[in-house]
């Protein structure tokens, strides 16, 4: 009889869930939208907005086949409603604090489901990965450097995702922060024309 995940250890999941880098696939976009649908239907008007993140949405470079979805809700609505409504749908909440969660689905005792997700719920505004996937997206080359750089990880951090995605981190913060600098306030202006046009109807 196959295990639950709850009763491995870390580093049998990290065995079992090892780190694959796939060439990227243009259904990865489908699967994130069919994903969002879902979303949606679980959480109503509860979110401000949800997005496509990770490196499933940096266009043409090699990544993990795992679809990365940003869940922004308002300040006023509770975190731990939208995490039953989630664990309801069939996400399993990862980790949590009072402003961050992570959930997943489509791991399974026997491995990968054909199509994986996380869900990385957050406050509005908490939302550095925008900056990041859209500075790689608008500037080719460092996407290309970036992809390098996760290559040359890929197998030495084979299973051990802690390590893999620490030595991403400079890479990201560094070039996170010059997104930072150059959008300025590109998704809080978005959001604003969003809420404005709600309330005119």
């Amino acid at each position: 009889m196959d295990r639950p995940l709850s009763e491995m250890t870390l580093e049998e999941l990290w065995e079992l869930f090892p780190i694959v880098l796939s060439e990227h696939k243009c259904y990865w976009k489908n699967w994130y939208e069919e994903e969002k649908k879902i979303l949606k239907r679980l959480l109503g008007s509860c979110c401000a907005r949800i997005s496509h993140i990770g490196s499933t949405a940096i266009l043409s470079i090699w990544a993990k086949p795992i679809i990365d979805i940003l869940i922004e809700i308002p300040q006023s609505v509770s975190m731990t409603d939208i995490k039953d409504a989630l664990v309801t749908g069939g996400y399993i909440c990862m980790s949590g604090t009072e402003r961050r969660m992570s959930f997943n689905k489509g791991y399974t005792s026997r491995g990968f489901a054909e199509s994986v997700f996380h869900v990385h719920l957050r406050y509005a505004g908490d939302n550095d990965e925008l900056y990041f996937r859209d500075y790689m997206n608008d500037y080719p080359a460092l996407a290309e450097e970036y992809e390098r750089l996760k290559l040359s990880l890929w197998k030495k951090y084979e299973h051990d995702r802690n390590a893999y995605t620490d030595a991403k981190g400079a890479f990201i913060k560094k070039y996170t922060d010059s997104a930072k600098a150059e959008y300025r306030n590109r998704y809080e202006s978005k959001e604003a024309m969003r809420e404005a046009k709600e309330e005119r109807g």
